[in-house]
């Protein structure tokens, strides 16, 4: 102790020795697995290996500067470094991912399952890199510089230079962070406590302030039209909602390689025009569906308010929602739908994915007990990436050669395109088939389809690869999106639509995922305060 009473040192010297001990010894787990997820075969790749502990570093100096104040500083730095202790034990010991869940798991368990825990390793694992460097921070005397200019210009410089250096490794090796972090999703779970912060925000947020609210009902005074009422056939309708197709490359849009045979010969309505609410599913899909423009989208409020389904089946329209991407992010929670993945069929799924044809699999079945008005939505695997040579089968390996292989930043670009373009040829079909499928249901029902993708993908333009992207710096190819629509002639005569007129309109119209909600509640013709005629894709080309 009283070696510790006499332990004195700058405040700049302070805050490197525990940016350093976060980066090396918190993070050592972090620096190792991503070392074994980067292949080394070139000077570039040991660059940008030994370029992670130092981003750390930065990050750290940085957060720390600005946030280890007098007075509240040790406190804040005692806390994060117990609770990345903490994480790094279960990481270490169990393998454990420190995410939302896990932390709901830490405030939610009981007492018998907490004593589980605390294991003579865990006690000495919290001592040595918990509680021992704790009280070395809570001991030390730090000596601030004077006049008090000084030391915020000091700060000042450690922000910016940290700030600075971060860009330029993220400039000059942006692909490589984002193809490790795109393949390996868990791993920037991994850095501490950044992990522990996050998880324990986004369940205080979910548990006491988005759980708290009630759910918000929109739409009840929706009901069907006169004209879906006077039709001799009951309608049904097919949503078809992709992921992560651009519309660059759909030769539908001019792409001069033919990556949409099919669709062609079934003569589909094309948008050329078509932007997304947004660059990932996660807020695309609620977006879509909320009925929220994308300039007013409130996230917060779509995840507790009903959306299209709901309105739609307010109105006593039969609806349905078939998943092959992992989730529909709130869209469905309150109508029937089925994970198609779980259903384990052989013929078209492998370990823990499954190719799209999986969603017309006795999706005929379905439709012969239908007998009402009907939508069905499909929700695709599409092209996600970076495994795209995952995302079709065999036959459709169209264009050759392709990168068969996650770290997509390391192959060539043509063969990277050419697997992509696969990806869409594979859709193509999947596509044509349901357009076929619906046709053989024309007796009983007239029959439509509309198909758009979620968001785009970047294929290494300007050296960005896959998505995400902040939508105000996202390029093109994340935001341009496909999108198109097919009738059959019954539909068409039934409701009144000039095809001719469509096609016109398709063609130089500028249209977005703000048009799917009014479109679909249009398409069924679902009369509710909440449609907008001006945003129904296909009310400009209606006779009634």
């Amino acid at each position: 102790m009283l070696l510790l009473k006499k332990l004195r040192c700058r405040e700049s010297t302070f805050l490197i020795g525990c940016a350093l001990y976060f980066t090396f010894i918190l993070n050592a787990l972090f620096i190792v697995r991503a070392a074994e997820r980067t292949p080394l075969t070139h000077l570039h790749d040991y660059l940008f290996l030994a370029s992670i502990p130092l981003v750390l570093f930065c990050a750290f100096m940085l957060i720390f500067n600005l946030l280890v104040l007098p007075w509240l500083g040790k406190p804040l730095l005692i806390i994060l470094l117990l609770c990345g202790a903490a994480a790094n034990y279960f990481m270490y010991s169990f393998g454990t991912v420190i995410d939302t869940n896990m932390v709901q798991n830490v405030f939610e368990t009981d007492l018998q399952e907490t004593t589980a825990l605390l294991s003579p390793r865990y006690l000495l694992w919290m001592l040595l890199l918990g509680v021992i460097p704790a009280v070395v921070i809570a001991m030390t005397k730090i000596i601030r510089p004077r006049p008090w200019w000084f030391a915020l210009a000091s700060r000042a410089l450690w922000c910016i230079g940290s700030v600075l250096l971060v860009l330029l490794i993220a400039a000059l090796m942006y692909k490589d962070y984002a193809s490790l972090f795109r393949n390996n999703k868990g791993l920037v779970k991994m850095v501490a406590p950044a992990n522990v912060v996050s998880g324990t925000i986004n369940y205080v947020n979910n548990r006491w302030l988005q759980g708290s609210q009630a759910l918000v009902r929109i739409g009840q005074d929706a009901h069907k039209g006169p004209v879906i009422k006077a039709a001799s056939k009951k309608t049904l309708v097919i949503f078809v909602l992709g992921e992560t197709a651009r519309a660059e490359n759909f030769s539908l849009g001019g792409y001069g390689r033919e990556t949409n045979p099919k669709l062609k010969q079934q003569q589909v309505i094309y948008y050329q025009h078509a932007s997304s609410c947004g660059t990932e599913t996660a807020i695309s899909v609620p977006c879509m569906f909320s009925g929220m423009p994308r300039t007013q989208y409130n996230a917060n409020l779509a995840r507790h308010q009903e959306g299209l389904m709901d309105v739609l089946a307010h109105a006593g329209v039969n609806v349905m929602w078939r998943e092959n991407d992992g989730g529909c992010k709130g869209a469905c929670n309150r109508i029937p739908h089925t994970d198609m993945t779980q259903w384990k069929l052989n013929e078209f799924c492998h370990s823990d994915y499954c190719l799209d044809d999986v969603l017309l699999h006795r999706l005929s079945n379905y439709i012969d007990g239908v007998k009402d008005d009907s939508v069905i939505v499909l929700h695709q695997m599409g092209s996600h990436g970076p495994a795209y040579y995952l995302r079709y089968p065999p036959a459709m390996r169209q264009f050759t050669p392709t990168c068969d292989s996650k770290q997509i930043q390391d192959c060539d670009h043509q063969a990277l395109v050419n697997t992509y373009d696969n990806t869409l040829f594979y859709t193509d079909s999947m596509l044509s088939d349901t357009i076929d499928l619906l046709k053989r249901y024309q007796d009983r029902f007239n029959v439509a389809l509309i198909y758009l993708s979620d968001h785009g993908e970047s294929l290494g333009e300007k050296g960005m690869y896959l998505h995400g992207t902040p939508y105000l710096f996202a390029p093109s190819q994340q935001t341009h999106i496909p999108f198109l629509v097919w009738l059959s002639a019954d539909y068409a005569r039934t409701y009144g639509v000039n095809e001719t007129c469509l096609r016109q309109h398709a063609q130089q119209d500028e249209v977005s995922q703000d048009n799917v909600f009014h479109t679909l509640l249009g398409m069924v013709n679902v009369q509710t305060g909440l449609y907008q005629p001006a945003l129904d894709l296909l009310k400009v080309c209606q006779m009634h």
